[in-house]
């Protein structure tokens, strides 16, 4: 026995098993980056599925919304139409919703159409300007907005419609 320990102690081993505080404090280090790494992948992770979560929840608001107010809007005359504001109860406490309309206003095409080489026929210019006429009084535009309140700040999302109105009277004379 005492010539297998003497063998040990000759090429520097003691007997004393272990690891040297070089080796412990190394692989500390390694730890601690690779759970910092895992932690910041699932805060991202959870972040992203928390933002997928509220777009869903948005889009399905937005979508129920505009097909309640089409329905409940689609008989009546564009004076019956009136800008509203509410929420979606207990089930979406933080989301809360309005509706806005604003007369259609088709943009005036005579001057795109005059400042060609040779200008416009005047005939064209007149059905143009009759059209847009009859648009302008046809279509209403209808904005739904969600808001989502996270904490101290509430961001909207916003779709526009349209609602057209057709028995709108067209007198075709000129």
């Amino acid at each position: 026995m005492n010539a297998s320990r003497a063998a040990f102690q000759s090429k520097g081993l003691t007997g004393q098993q272990g690891f040297t505080l070089i080796e412990v404090l190394v692989a500390l280090v390694i730890t601690v980056a690779a759970a910092l790494l895992l932690s910041n992948s699932w805060s991202g992770n959870f972040l992203r599925v928390r933002k997928t979560n509220i777009y869903n929840n948005v889009s399905q608001l937005l979508e129920r919304k505009i097909v309640e107010l089409e329905t409940k809007y689609s008989k009546k005359t564009f004076g019956e139409i009136k800008d509203e504001e509410g929420d979606f109860g207990a089930d979406f406490p933080q989301y809360r919703w309005s509706f806005s309309v604003q007369p259609f206003a088709m943009p005036d095409m005579t001057p795109v159409l005059t400042s060609q080489n040779e200008g416009a026929d005047q005939t064209l210019l007149m059905v143009i300007t009759k059209m847009r006429e009859i648009v302008n009084k046809a279509i209403l535009e209808a904005t739904v907005t969600v808001y989502v309140k996270a904490g101290a700040k509430e961001t909207p999302f916003s779709v526009t419609t349209y609602f057209v109105d057709y028995n709108t009277d067209v007198a075709i004379g000129m």
